[in-house]
């Protein structure tokens, strides 16, 4: 999954201290008159022509930059700065070099800059800057650790953030954490930053994949600060990633007067995990606290949809429109308003009340967000039996990249997807997949599409091509292994890349189902309803309610197979694999 959470992370951040340098003054060196004066005649001559020869470089060098020349003008600009021993000309000439996009000369300026002023900053952050971008990350250490021990200590904690920020992007993931590290030694021993610096380079082992290491990280941050905020939002960061071991810590930091933010974090990362009464629990004591916080009631509307509750997500919207009406920015407000009633829309369409989710949308001012308001206006239109209307709302988006006009083309294929339009939106989807073929996922989708279309030997071919270009595409193996087992043929095969499929997202609810009901073909009943109860338990979704009702059915407990169809009815009484299941069993739960 994108991580959520780490984006949520991110947005929390104070200004980075490591980014881009600001430009100084650009003022070339004088001597007043004076000074002139006072000096001897050779002396004064001196000091005049070494005045008009910088003034000289200053000036062709400003030229040849604002020409686009920036090679001369980091070469003036350089010649200058050795003359005048000014950091501030090594300073422009280092955003010239940076911004003529060339690594190479920018790594020679800041060598020579940090060589001529060692003990500054703007040089060393320049330096770590310019190795970073050109991804030498084991060259690195140094200035990390120079910029790390020059940062006071009030201010290191956001620093670790930008830290970990800047190395997240490195290619050697592993690399970066080491080097992170090793740099932030000297804190780890320090009982008040301890806790950060562990939480920083436990971000950074979880980017590397390294779980195993970034729970050691978490362990370190939790034994010197169970209560720090550093130490919980590591914690849900590996909550996210799969870590069950990591929740204790996050509910011990909830005990004790949380952060509104990392609550925020953790309800987020509960209804993820579609552990929706855990997450309402700490919604309503976030709000018991904070009642006017818009994203807490965001989140509520959104999770009172989730349970079918219309009246209460209702509700929780029309607090969240009346606070975001009284926010003083505009763009602010504009911004916040336009989620709400996006969010009206959403609901109003999972209410089947589309004349309601148009008026949600018909809100949202123009030219905000303009695919996906108009993806759902469609949708709402189609409902109504304007499918064709709404194709052509999302037609008329302006694209000014390829990369948008594919954006459109697959907002329309959902769009003839989810209202009975399976061939057209094959045919569509087919476009796609010839213009990018080397696409995984449209790749992926169009084998989908092949087979909700009828054209089962289409679906298998691609599925096998994916396969074998994409080996760790988990999807591929187990949406053909599903097929093979929902058609009851070539079972044995059908379980082999179901289990692969496993091996590469363990705990996947979807693919736990599929091994389940492959497992249930083979007459593996026991082992098919211990598989499907664990799918349910950790994601509450229709089809897979559907086979587990009907695996219980089989095995004599129709009491409870009835209980899971009816809830499942609930959230969606028009899922095909559920009303074909009681079609076929002659089930009215």
């Amino acid at each position: 999954m994108v991580s959520k959470l780490r984006n949520f992370r991110l947005a929390l951040m104070s200004a980075l201290v490591l980014g881009t340098l600001p430009t100084l003054a650009q003022e070339a060196p004088s001597l007043d008159s004076t000074t002139s004066e006072a000096l001897p005649p050779s002396a004064a001559d001196t000091a005049a022509a070494l005045s008009a020869e910088l003034f000289y470089d200053l000036l062709v060098g400003e030229m040849s930059a604002s020409q686009g020349d920036a090679v001369n003008a980091v070469a003036l600009l350089m010649e200058a700065a050795r003359q005048s021993h000014s950091q501030q000309l090594y300073q422009r000439a280092a955003e010239l070099a940076l911004q003529s996009r060339s690594g190479q000369r920018a790594l020679m300026v800041a060598d020579e800059w940090q060589k001529n002023f060692p003990q500054s900053r703007e040089a060393n952050r320049f330096m770590l800057q310019v190795l970073l971008m050109l991804n030498r990350v084991s060259e690195s250490q140094d200035a990390l650790s120079r910029e790390v021990a020059w940062t006071p200590a009030a201010a290191k904690p956001a620093t670790y953030l930008s830290i970990a920020q800047l190395y997240s992007r490195a290619s050697d993931k592993a690399l970066a954490a080491a080097v992170v590290e090793q740099a932030l030694q000297p804190d780890l021993k320090n009982a008040s930053l301890a806790p950060a610096a562990w939480a920083t380079i436990g971000h950074l082992r979880i980017a590397a994949n390294q779980k195993d290491l970034a729970l050691q990280a978490l362990k370190h941050a939790y034994a010197q600060g169970p209560r720090s905020g550093a130490t919980a939002l590591l914690a849900l960061e590996l909550m996210e990633s799969g870590v069950s071991s990591a929740e204790p810590m996050v509910q011990e930091y909830m005990q004790h007067q949380p952060a509104p933010t990392i609550q925020m974090a953790y309800a987020r990362v509960l209804m993820a995990q579609n552990r929706l009464d855990n997450a309402l629990e700490q919604l309503t004591r976030l709000l018991k606290g904070k009642p006017d916080m818009p994203d807490a009631w965001m989140a509520l509307a959104s999770l009172h949809a989730q349970q079918a509750n219309w009246k209460k997500a209702q509700e929780a919207l029309q607090r969240l429109e009346s606070l975001v009406e009284k926010m003083p920015a505009l763009a602010q407000r504009t911004q916040a308003l336009t989620q709400a009633y996006m969010l009206g829309g959403r609901i109003s369409l999972q209410q089947k009340d589309y004349a309601q989710a148009l008026n949600w949308l018909e809100k949202i001012p123009s030219g905000i967000d303009t695919l996906n308001v108009q993806s759902l206006k469609a949708q709402a239109l189609a409902k109504l039996g304007k499918l064709a209307q709404g194709r052509a709302l999302i037609r008329a988006v302006p694209a000014d990249s390829e990369e948008q006009e594919v954006q459109k083309r697959q907002a329309e294929v959902i769009l003839l997807r989810d209202n009975d339009a399976p061939q057209e939106a094959y045919l569509l989807q087919r476009t796609l997949y010839e213009q990018l073929p080397d696409d995984a996922n449209i790749a992926y989708e169009t084998a989908i599409l092949a087979e909700r279309a009828g054209k089962i030997d289409v679906m298998e071919k691609i599925l096998r091509e994916i396969i074998q270009k994409h080996p760790d595409h988990h999807h591929a193996f187990n949406a053909l292994g599903y097929s093979y087992a929902e058609r009851n043929i070539r079972l044995p095969e059908a379980k082999e890349l179901i289990e692969t499929a496993l091996q590469q997202a363990p705990n996947d609810p979807f693919i736990l189902d599929s091994l389940a009901w492959v497992e249930f073909r083979m007459g593996n009943k026991d082992r098919a309803l211990a598989l499907l109860e664990k799918a349910y338990a950790l994601r509450n979704d229709v089809e897979i309610a559907a086979h587990l009702g009907e695996v219980l059915w089989s095995t004599g407990n129709q009491e409870r197979a009835r209980s899971v169809w009816h809830q499942a009815l609930i959230q969606d009484a028009d899922n095909e694999t559920l009303r074909t299941t009681l079609e076929r069993l002659q089930v009215k739960p």
